[in-house]
């Protein structure tokens, strides 16, 4: 605590509250009392303006476009780790020793199966079914094949659990978008790291040699990266507030999948590419919808380009950017969509309208390029999503379990009807 305080002077008397510190960023007003002294609640529709926990995983500064875990630039990251290894730092708050890194990775390997009754439920989904209903399904059902309840101050227990469900959901993800395909379920290879594994389960066809492709592997793992944890965002925030009632880290993060799933949130580089095919049934004229973006009286928006957090540029496309271009010189793909996508590309980056406005290409626009080279369906690119949030969500569930955050219990200011008295039917 701060020794700085704020004064809040209402109907004749003066109420104190702390100042919270912060090691970087914002720091906080602790109102923990506010409503029991002065029988007031805050406003905050949105939560825009609130901080709803303490946290040590993540830190993000949208003005300057920063992004740390554990305290680690994205861009060192990036560039230099992998993806079982920030999943290590996410969980357990350091980088691991070569021993931590082996045992971890063992961990998971331990459990690189799923029980064969999960593709009887797999099996009961129509091939039409959103793959994210899918993976919330199977992710809230594997809570049956797993019953024992985490106990947190075991940390023993608390490393299995997270070792579990980063084995086991890696084979939902593969599951569901090869069901989306029509393809026979494959099965883990310890033979193969973390994302080689994945991209085995997911790519490999049937009485065909698999081969490791090392410049779609390196994309796919800097994507995860990319996407492992991005603080308080809605799908975060909503498996804390589920977990917050004691409920299991299986179900917990299955209402995650759910809020990920939404248009606002993970479907973001899902619009990218739906722009993009509909700019190319409507002639590829780029010109046009690019003066359409400009014209504030007409509804078009160009999807992928701005961050409604980083207000200067994302960290994270300047990152990818060089991960799309490698996917599409390696690949050798020609796609009118895609082609669509450089065009604007370069628009954003040198037209005065975008670079004024900082309209960059964010990370959905570059994602949603890498899934589309790649050949995965438009509905999957959320699913891969998740599969790159998933250990932020584990270790956000794990701190706020350790830290015994009350239950989540929001209030409001109610504006309906006041105390009425019932009228019978017969008489209305």
């Amino acid at each position: 605590m701060s020794d700085n305080k704020v004064v809040l002077n209402y109907d004749g008397n003066s109420f104190e509250y702390p100042i919270v510190d912060s090691t970087i960023g914002d720091r906080g007003i602790d109102i923990s009392k506010l409503r029991d002294q002065t029988g007031l609640i805050t406003l905050d529709l949105g939560y825009k303006n609130t901080g709803a926990t303490l946290s040590d995983i993540t830190y993000l500064d949208g003005d300057n476009g920063e992004l740390y875990y554990r305290g680690y630039p994205i861009e060192q990251i990036a560039e230099k780790s992998n993806f079982s290894e920030v999943m290590y730092l996410l969980l357990h708050g350091e980088l691991p020793t070569q021993d931590q890194f082996l045992k971890f990775e063992g961990g998971i390997k331990k459990y690189n199966y799923v029980a064969d009754e999960m593709k009887k439920i797999l099996d009961v989904f129509p091939r039409s079914a959103h793959p994210m209903g899918v993976l919330s399904s199977l992710t809230s059902a594997l809570t049956a094949f797993n019953p024992k309840a985490v106990n947190v101050n075991s940390k023993e227990e608390m490393d299995e659990a997270a070792e579990m469900l980063l084995a086991k959901f890696s084979h939902l993800c593969a599951w569901t978008y090869r069901k989306k395909l029509g393809l026979s379920i494959n099965h883990g290879d310890n033979n193969l790291n973390y994302v080689e594994n994945f991209y085995k389960m997911c790519f490999r066809r049937p009485n065909m040699d698999f081969e490791l492709d090392p410049v779609v592997v390196g994309a796919l793992d800097k994507l995860l990266i990319l996407h492992a944890d991005h603080e308080q965002n809605c799908s975060t925030s909503t498996v804390r507030m589920v977990g917050s009632a004691h409920t299991g880290l299986f179900a917990s993060v299955s209402a995650g999948i759910s809020a990920l799933w939404g248009p606002l949130h993970g479907g973001a580089n899902q619009a990218v590419i739906e722009m993009l095919e509909m700019i190319e049934q409507d002639g590829g004229d780029v010109a046009k919808y690019v003066e359409k973006a400009k014209n504030k009286d007409d509804n078009f928006r160009l999807m992928g380009f701005g961050h409604r957090v980083y207000k200067n540029f994302d960290p994270r496309a300047t990152i990818i950017k060089k991960a799309a271009d490698d996917i599409l010189t390696a690949l050798g793909i020609e796609d009118k969509a895609l082609d669509i996508a450089m065009q604007l590309e370069r628009v954003a980056l040198e037209d005065e309208y975008f670079v004024s406005r900082k309209l960059y290409p964010n990370v959905d626009f570059y994602s949603g390029i890498i899934y589309r080279a790649l050949g995965i369906p438009t509905e999957m690119f959320t699913v891969m999503f998740a599969l790159g949030r998933l250990p932020g969500w584990i270790s956000q569930w794990k701190e706020m379990r350790l830290h015994n955050d009350p239950i989540g219990r929001p209030r409001q200011v109610y504006q309906g009807a006041q105390k009425r008295d019932y009228v019978d039917l017969s008489a209305r």
